[in-house]
């Protein structure tokens, strides 16, 4: 199989879709692969490197877009459309239930969209979206943390404060993965922290887990409005799988808040659990709304490119040998997980939460895997 890899054009996205070391064990395999000059210098990998593993260098996107599957680290962005070809595999973050825009771009362009984020295991998780996410929670609490500072219009409040001087008191809502990795950064520098989810038993172990300055509470509407006007930073951490988030945290709601507390939305890129939500950039990170400072970035991650492109890499390598060994399909039949991961095939939508997201009709997988 030909395999590209491309630069990613995503405002300030340092990472790439594969390492050195991922090249070459697809080459060993058998299968040729292009990487776009200098894609992964923002990951502290040299074209040389990529080289030496056995890949070629091509000059610009639409060489790279020859190829049979395109593996990737974010998702299509408009002036990628036009280079996906009929029936091409892109592997990648695609979090269709930000966009129907993209759905329909990926659903126009007949190609199998295979999305890193809703492939799953035998516990229910989602062993492609975890690193990534341990990345965004734990960044999460470190961006919050920055922007309670005054000079970026914070409130000027210090996560751990000092004797005499409350820390900084810190809302997570949602118990997963980012939320956990949220809870143990903020409480290890000092904050009181508290986890919103709405699984008790999820709670219970959370309990049982966290330092003595993080507290658990059932999510309910009532106790997070009941909590807002004291909140200092709070984090959206809630993930429904291929769907949507939902609306935690209304506009009407921010005006209980402090001046100068900070909303940061994780769950931006399934649209964000904020109803003020909107996605910026690193370039761009912050806006205030109601004089509320919110953080948004849709790609977080991607400013730790040395630690995310090795960790997703990690994750993502076994499934692309299996692709380029087998052909998405059979792969797919071989094994069930991954096949999870299809969202977008040949112009039909075979993800139920993303059907259901955009009222979409929804193509069984069995009509799909012939």
């Amino acid at each position: 199989m030909t395999i590209g890899v491309s630069k990613e054009i995503k405002n300030n996205e340092y990472r790439v879709g594969m390492t050195p070391a991922a090249v070459s064990k697809l080459v060993a395999e058998g299968h040729t692969v292009s990487v776009e000059n200098n894609a992964g210098v923002g990951s502290g990998f040299q074209n040389e490197a990529y080289i030496d593993a056995g890949a070629q260098i091509v000059e610009n996107p639409k060489e790279v877009y020859r190829a049979d599957m395109i593996i990737k680290v974010k998702e299509p962005l408009p002036q990628e459309y036009e280079l996906i070809k009929e029936g091409q595999l892109i592997y990648t973050y695609f979090h269709f239930a930000s966009s129907k825009t993209l759905t329909k771009a990926m659903m126009a362009c007949n190609a199998v969209c295979l999305a890193y984020e809703t492939i799953t295991d035998d516990n229910g998780g989602l062993p492609l979206l975890t690193p990534m996410s341990i990345v965004a929670g734990r960044l999460a609490s470190q961006q919050g943390a920055k922007y309670l500072e005054s000079p970026q219009g914070g409130l000027g409040v210090l996560m751990g404060g000092v004797k005499g001087v409350s820390p900084a008191d810190v809302m997570v809502l949602g118990g997963g993965v980012v939320g956990t990795q949220a809870a143990l950064v903020a409480a290890g520098m000092g904050a009181i922290v508290t986890i919103y989810d709405i699984n008790p038993k999820r709670l219970e172990v959370l309990n049982a887990t966290m330092p003595d300055n993080v507290a658990t509470c059932l999510s309910t509407p009532s106790a997070i409005e009941k909590h807002l006007p004291k909140a200092h930073l709070v984090i959206g951490a809630v993930l429904v799988p291929g769907s949507k988030a939902p609306k935690l945290i209304t506009r009407k709601l921010l005006s209980s808040m402090q001046k100068g507390a900070v909303l940061v939305d994780v769950a931006v890129d399934q649209g964000g659990c904020f109803e003020t939500t909107r996605p910026t950039t690193h370039e761009n990170p912050t806006y205030v709304i109601d004089d509320i400072l919110h953080y948004a970035v849709s790609n977080m991650p991607g400013c730790v490119p040395h630690t995310s492109t090795q960790a997703l890499n990690n994750v993502t390598l076994d499934y692309a040998v299996a692709l380029a060994n087998d052909g998405w399909q059979a792969a797919c039949r071989q094994h069930p997980h991954l096949a999870n991961g299809l969202n977008v095939v040949h112009g039909k939508v075979v993800h139920r939460a993303l059907a259901e997201a955009y009222s979409l009709p929804l193509t069984p997988l069995n009509e799909i895997l012939i």
